[in-house]
């Protein structure tokens, strides 16, 4: 095995499906919901002219450590690491950093979130093992990033009630910079032809975002019935569309210039 991951391991098998690359705009905006998090996304990124190339690094950065070899991956580890290095400043006279163990775990957060809602209403419910299983192993991603390994819940349990209590103590919550971030993903500047389409991609994916948080966004929830045909779908996709690995991540990762 020359990657962090085995093929049999949960990460990579629920990882594989192209479809929870589906999730990047629901990550982004549950990500900018933290106020610093936003800070830094609208002072220290090109957010309002390329939101999707923005997402498209984030995602191949992520499928290269699942998939790619060890070397791949801590490539990808080193470019994000030194990226943030310069991220730091102030919002409303509270410091910011992109190296803060706090705001790195609720990055991470929204990226597990998010990998096993998609999983679960796109393709099957999930054993109790897997899940946990999916959980444990993204935490070598999020080493790989630069996460330091003691800031994690323990289980999946104790991530389910850590992301509920920010949420519910109004720590994390969507301001005037998460606005303006969401303003570019659910209507992103690029040409006419592909608006439509990208823009109905955006809204269905952040209508599963928790319900507080799509609320404060002001944004509804999916379309009832469009899970289920996605569903059906899937099984019927020719391998090369529906893995990761094979073209979609070829091509998440030439658009992201990485």
């Amino acid at each position: 095995m020359d990657g962090y991951f085995s093929d049999d391991s949960a990460i990579r098998r629920i990882g594989r499906e192209s479809v929870l690359m589906l999730g990047g705009p629901r990550a982004l905006l549950m990500q900018a919901a933290h106020p610093l998090v936003a800070a830094g996304i609208v002072d220290h990124s090109r957010y309002g002219e390329e939101p999707w190339r923005r997402l498209a690094r984030t995602m191949a950065a992520l499928y290269t450590i699942v998939f790619g070899t060890q070397a791949e991956g801590d490539r990808m580890g080193a470019i994000t690491q030194a990226a943030h290095r310069s991220v730091r400043g102030s919002r409303d006279r509270r410091a910011y950093s992109a190296a803060d163990p706090d705001l790195m775990l609720w990055v991470h957060s929204t990226l597990v979130d998010t990998g096993l809602a998609l999983y679960e209403l796109y393709v099957r419910r999930l054993e109790p093992a897997e899940a946990e299983e999916f959980y444990d192993q993204m935490q070598v991603v999020a080493h790989v990033f630069g996460v330091p390994d003691d800031v994690h819940p323990t289980t999946l349990a104790a991530f389910r009630s850590y992301q509920r209590d920010l949420i519910e103590s109004g720590t994390v919550r969507v301001g005037d910079d998460a606005r303006a971030v969401a303003a570019t993903v659910l209507s992103p500047p690029v040409p006419l032809p592909f608006r439509p389409a990208l823009r109905l991609l955006a809204a269905q994916t952040a209508g599963l975002l928790p319900a507080e948080l799509r609320e404060q966004y002001g944004i509804r929830r999916p379309v009832p019935g469009a899970a289920g045909s996605m569903r059906r779908l899937i099984p019927l996709l020719p391998a090369q569309l529906r893995r990761t690995e094979r073209l979609p991540l070829r091509l998440l990762t030439a658009f992201a210039g990485l």
